[in-house]
């Protein structure tokens, strides 16, 4: 419940604040949250991906976008157009809500065969092994450029 406050309310920050930098940096905190939720049931490959695609990612992706707009600190101007999306927010909501309490969770039986039941266990080891062993140079040279593209951005927003 903890892990879920913390993602529900990460979201609800992300929406409410004004300063778009705050709002990517609680970003980051719902998706720590959802990845937190994913190693509490067992998806410890989902939890690492999560953290490493969103919380990495895609999180400094939104930070490089605020880091590049000029009225940061401003926020977002109301419009007329927010009611509609407010109420579009709810039918949605509505809608998810009863997708979930109407689904059938059984996803997986427990009498799986055993060579479809390895897969769930083994294939998450196998991936990890193939990026720090086999694919090592490949997965060293994409952390270099992502370091590239973080300080050549930091140099192109840097005031002078």
């Amino acid at each position: 419940w903890l892990l879920a406050l913390v993602t529900v309310g990460g979201a609800l920050a992300v929406v409410r604040t004004q300063n778009m930098f705050r709002a990517a940096l609680m970003l980051v905190v719902s998706f720590a949250g959802v990845a937190g939720i994913f190693a509490l049931i067992n998806a410890e490959f989902l939890a690492v991906v999560q953290v490493l695609i969103y919380g990495g990612g895609v999180a400094v992706l939104v930070i490089f976008a605020v880091m590049v707009t000029s009225d940061v600190a401003e926020g977002n101007r109301n419009t007329r157009t927010q009611p509609f999306a407010l109420l579009a927010a709810g039918a949605l909501l509505v809608t998810f809500v009863f997708a979930i309490v109407q689904a059938e969770w059984d996803v997986l039986p427990n009498d799986l065969p055993a060579p479809l039941a390895g897969v769930f266990v083994d294939t998450p080891a196998a991936i990890g092994g193939l990026l720090l062993n086999e694919y090592v140079l490949p997965f060293e040279i994409a952390g270099i450029v992502l370091l590239a593209a973080v300080v050549g951005a930091l140099a192109l927003v840097r005031e002078r």
